[in-house]
């Protein structure tokens, strides 16, 4: 790498931000103290997309966002101001959009294409299926929504679903010719039927002769017109394709490539394929060369059919180009689940950080009030483990349907070839491989050619032994045949080829399984204390003490030192600021639950009854709800202002109306209730209108100021551990000040950069910041101070020693602190404070007097007692006295301290 490694700044291209904007933000970038932006992906993707993932062309930049040029134009501009480039990169679907040339030519000549191999393609399960039909297709072609068109600038006959458009194989243009009364008629039907994709320029000159001739054009466009007119024409067209348009509701069950997750726009591309890894990395690599590339984030590399061999040979094309940009993995780490050493990267992107902060900030002491005080208002238990089994086999066995139908046929494959097993039916089959998927405790497993790695071994086998005591397949055989499969083990070839091709799309598919599951369903329904329904987070794992962060942070140490630290990112379920005041909750669920009682007899006359037992909201939605409204309202937030209120609702119903669809309790994308919805946009508008609710809104924020400020406390704690922890900063777009976003597409708004401008001018005026807490700028000129530390050794903070520090007084809980240091003498501590609500003890100010620290200290290891210390923050001078350093005089100006020691 060419740039240390200091910080990373997120930006979303897209939705208005462009590489000019890119370009333009360079000097903020550089005042703020980053080293690197992270670009979400730049390449061409589908028409419209707000995001980038569907890409179209892996060597094409986005057009719409500055094109090559634009490009340049921003690299320059970093590399001007000694800022690196990180790329999200996207190597394991693209997007199915005519705007792709490799997926269009697919579609055009079938298996016969020359990049028929790029995809995950079944070619043996027949025809390429198309779901994007509003109806079933019988009906779609009887009410006229299938036509031939002719493409005028292409020169080439499409065939157009209601809009959606597809490329006609050559070869069958004589179900045109031959409605043709014309000389060269029976030529040129001849002409196309045998034509192949590598003569398509011959093919094509030849055929725009014909339509320069008039006498030939007349009687072509008739033709169409003419099986237009007629159904059994235009199905019998429709029948010699490649492919084949479906219902779109056919996707789940029937589609015949591998697919992200549930999308049907997405396909899995084949990186395993060499040729397919070079032809999609020619730019990558190209950037690496020019020194234009830092840095590359692989998305979803859980979806990848051998993930260390795909980071294998990205680190040997790199090398081949003389480069060694940095890598990092969107890798969702679950328990006690670590990152593989074997992969030589320099980390995640860092989801497992923000469970690590959660422990710090939630109460564990008080889970059983806060577990009551739920069970109270739900009226019934919620078993959170039984809610995430039961999801996983409903989305195993109903969104993804397909995908377990394609692994059943795999599995009954190598069962066939045995003994011992051919009498395993398919039904049994295909529950077995649903338990052991739903038991799984990962996101995945790396079994590969090369092996089973062994911490595999014990998590496949851990997964057999549970998903056998579920009793929902009668015998034990069948399931631990599945373990065998997933474990390779078997003596013959043909077996173990076969085990192999089931191994690699079964892991390719737990991941979905399990992210629909949890994150995309159960994230939605189990409502206790959302701040803990986070992308790889477990909302039971209520709280943690400092150790445990500690160990954390010392795991970090040794498997990914320059890993990203993330506390919010495009995909968080809310923003870090959001969290931090969510966490203070769990402080005091006996008070929250009665705010909650009193809110919901406030608004019960918006509650509706939607049927017998069902009202919308239900109660875990509307217990949800307040908490969200809790996250979502800015610090500064005047509840007399209509217009801010009515803009935060209009945001709040977007954000509920997605949460209950991904609930899939009452409602859902594929199956929307009108009434249900409606009711609940109309509680939710109504809750943000004091036309309607009266004072509810303002009585929620006067009674929520002490969560406010202790939320307010905890972001400054939090933000003062992620820029010295082990790893890598990374600051989402905006997050430099406060950030109260919902999921997306709330968190993916555009950030005002103009009004951020001034964030590093003059002297920080820390009493005056800590007095004006609301407006966010004390956390802004934190990170700056931060950044500032870490950029004058960055080596410290990535590869330096983490030194957990004991705390001891009457305030000891309240604290967490850690040293950083490394073999040339310097040093850095931070000290930071946790479970603010009682901490702050109901305050609505977050400045904490310095005698509220008195007679709490940290107590210093040797190594460091002998120090001198300066406050990076501050400027105080400070010294361990008798290796104590006394909080009180540490913390006598803000509520956080970032210490230095021999760094110049």
């Amino acid at each position: 790498m060419s740039r240390p490694l200091v910080a990373t700044y997120r930006l979303q291209f897209r939705e208005g931000t462009t590489f000019a904007t890119a370009e333009g933000l360079a000097p903020y970038l550089a005042d703020l103290g980053v080293s690197h932006l992270y670009a979400s992906p730049i390449f061409s993707a589908s028409p419209g997309s707000t995001h980038g993932y569907d890409v179209t062309d892996y060597n094409a930049f986005e057009a719409d966002l500055g094109g090559a040029d634009g490009f340049t134009a921003m690299s320059d501009a970093l590399s001007s101001r000694d800022l690196g480039l990180i790329l999200d990169f996207v190597p394991n679907h693209m997007g199915v959009s005519p705007k792709n040339d490799w997926w269009e030519d697919v579609l055009r000549w079938g298996a016969d294409s020359r990049h028929a191999q790029i995809f995950d393609i079944s070619w043996e399960a027949g025809k390429i299926l198309v779901p994007v039909l509003g109806r079933p297709y019988g009906e779609a072609l009887e009410a006229g929504d299938l036509s031939v068109i002719f493409d005028e600038e292409n020169r080439q006959l499409r065939f157009d679903a209601a809009g959606y458009g597809l490329p006609i194989d050559p070869r069958t243009y004589g179900h045109v010719f031959s409605l043709i009364d014309h000389p060269e008629r029976d030529r040129l039907v001849r002409r196309f039927a045998v034509a192949s994709p590598s003569e398509t320029e011959e093919l094509w000159a030849g055929f725009d002769e014909h339509l320069a001739d008039e006498s030939f054009t007349a009687p072509f466009r008739a033709a169409v017109t003419t099986i237009n007119a007629d159904r059994q024409l235009l199905h019998d067209l429709h029948e010699a394709q490649a492919w084949r348009l479906a219902w779109w509701r056919t996707a789940r069950e029937r589609l015949t490539y591998r697919r992200f997750f549930e999308i049907a726009d997405l396909i899995g591309v084949r990186q395993e394929l060499r040729r397919v890894f070079a032809r999609s990395h020619e730019t990558i690599l190209r950037l690496a060369r020019e020194r234009r590339l830092d840095g590359i984030r692989i998305d979803h590399v859980d979806g990848l059919a051998d993930p260390k061999g795909y980071l294998d040979q990205l680190k040997a094309a790199f090398l081949s180009v003389r480069r060694s940009p940095s890598v990092h993995v969107e890798k969702i780490l679950t328990g006690d689940e670590r990152l593989r050493q074997s992969w030589e990267i320099e980390g995640t992107t860092g989801y497992e950080f923000i469970t690590a902060l959660s422990g710090l900030y939630v109460d564990a002491s008080r889970e059983e009030a806060m577990t009551q005080a739920y069970r109270d208002f739900l009226g019934e238990d919620e078993d959170l483990r039984a809610m995430i089994r039961v999801q996983k086999r409903t989305i195993f066995q109903h969104n993804l349907a397909g995908e377990l139908a394609y692994l059943t046929n795999e599995a009954m494959a190598v069962a066939e070839k045995g003994l011992s097993t051919r009498d395993l039916g398919r039904d049994t089959i295909r529950r077995s491989i649903v338990e052991v998927a739903a038991a799984l405790p990962v996101y995945r497993t790396y079994v590969s050619v090369e092996g089973v790695p062994r911490r595999d071994v014990a998590i496949i086998d851990d997964a057999v032994d549970l998903a056998c005591t579920s009793r929902e397949v009668e015998a034990d055989e069948p399931i631990r045949f599945i373990g065998r499969l997933v474990k390779l083990d078997f003596e013959s070839g043909p077996e173990i080829a076969g085990a192999l091709n089931f191994t690699r799309r079964l892991q390719q598919t737990t991941g979905a399984v399990m992210a629909k599951a949890v994150e995309d369903t159960v994230f939605y329904r189990y409502n206790r204390l959302i701040a803990l329904n986070e992308v790889g987070g477990e909302p039971d794992h209520y709280g943690a003490d400092t150790e445990a962060f500690h160990e954390a942070m010392r795991i970090r140490c040794e498997d990914q030192p320059e890993g990203l630290l993330a506390s919010t990112t495009h995909d968080t379920k809310r923003s870090e600021d959001a969290r931090a005041r969510l966490y203070t909750i769990s402080e005091a669920p006996e008070r929250w639950s009665a705010l909650v009682e009193d809110f919901a007899a406030r608004l019960a006359p918006f509650r509706k009854e939607i049927e017998p037992g069902l009202s919308s909201p239900d109660p875990a939605i509307e217990w949800g709800f307040y908490q969200s409204l809790l996250g979502v309202l800015p610090a500064d937030f005047d509840p007399r202002d209509g217009a801010a209120a009515k803009a935060i609702g209009e945001r709040l119903q977007t954000f509920m109306e997605k949460a209950v669809r991904e609930a899939k309790r009452w409602t859902s994308w594929t199956s929307p209730s009108e009434p249900y919805e409606t009711a609940l946009r109309d509680f939710v508008a109504a809750a943000l209108d004091a036309e309607a609710s009266g004072d509810f809104l303002q009585t929620f924020w006067t009674t929520a100021q002490p969560f406010v400020a202790a939320g307010a406390l905890n972001s400054l704690s939090q933000t003062a551990i992620k820029l010295a922890a082990p790893g890598v900063p990374d600051i989402y777009q905006g997050t430099e000040f406060y950030d109260f976003s919902l999921v997306d597409p709330d968190n993916r708004r555009t950030v005002d950069f103009a009004a951020l401008a001034d964030i590093a001018a003059g002297k920080a005026d820390w009493p005056k910041l800590l007095s004006d807490w609301r407006s966010g700028r004390i956390k802004a000129r934190l990170t700056v101070a931060g950044l500032a530390l870490r950029g004058r050794a960055p080596a410290l903070f990535t590869h330096g020693a983490y030194l957990p520090l004991a705390c001891e007084g009457p305030l000891a809980e309240h604290v967490v602190a850690f040293a950083r240091t490394d073999e040339d003498g310097r040093a850095a501590i931070v000290v930071a404070p946790r479970l603010s609500l009682a901490l702050l003890d109901g305050a609505e100010d977050i400045a904490i007097a310095p005698e509220r620290w008195a007679g709490t200290a940290l107590i210093l290891p040797e190594e460091l007692a002998g120090l001198d210390f300066v406050d990076a923050l501050t400027g105080a001078a400070l010294k361990g006295a008798a290796g104590r350093l006394d909080l009180s005089e540490v913390l006598a100006t803000l509520p956080v301290a970032m210490m230095a020691s021999g760094l110049r």
